[in-house]
């Protein structure tokens, strides 16, 4: 089992950039990460993923060109750079980990593990 602890959110005009870090305790980080997001009202939305290794990431359309995820796997933790932010990015930050054998984790699916989140304020 793995522990995931989100750091680096905050307050940020649009246009700003921001890096969220989602640090993992446990015997190993051989899982593939996924950032989440929840807006006030609205369901979990999907954001970026990438596999155990780094080789593989995808991201959701509304952020490609302007976020990028990565990790380093000797430091247990994956990023989340996050520029040209807009109001409409505004929302609670989840980092999740899925197994390495399960799939579903290019579509957002099989996480089975939760960090509490950071929030992400973005003010036009």
């Amino acid at each position: 089992q793995v522990q995931l602890v989100e750091s680096g959110g905050g307050l940020v005009q649009a246009g700003g950039s921001l890096r969220l870090s989602c640090t993992a305790s446990g015997r190993t980080f051989t899982y593939h990460i996924g950032w989440f997001r929840q807006a006030p009202g609205k369901e979990r939305e999907f954001v970026a993923a990438i596999s155990w290794s780094g080789g593989s990431t995808y991201y959701t359309d509304s952020v490609k060109g302007r976020f990028a995820i990565s990790r380093d796997n000797a430091k247990k933790t994956s990023y989340l750079q996050m520029n040209t932010l807009k109001p409409e990015d505004t929302a609670v930050y989840h980092c999740a980990a899925a197994d390495p054998w399960d799939n579903r984790w290019s579509a957002g699916a099989g996480y089975n593990y939760w960090g509490q989140g950071t929030q992400v304020t973005v003010s036009s």
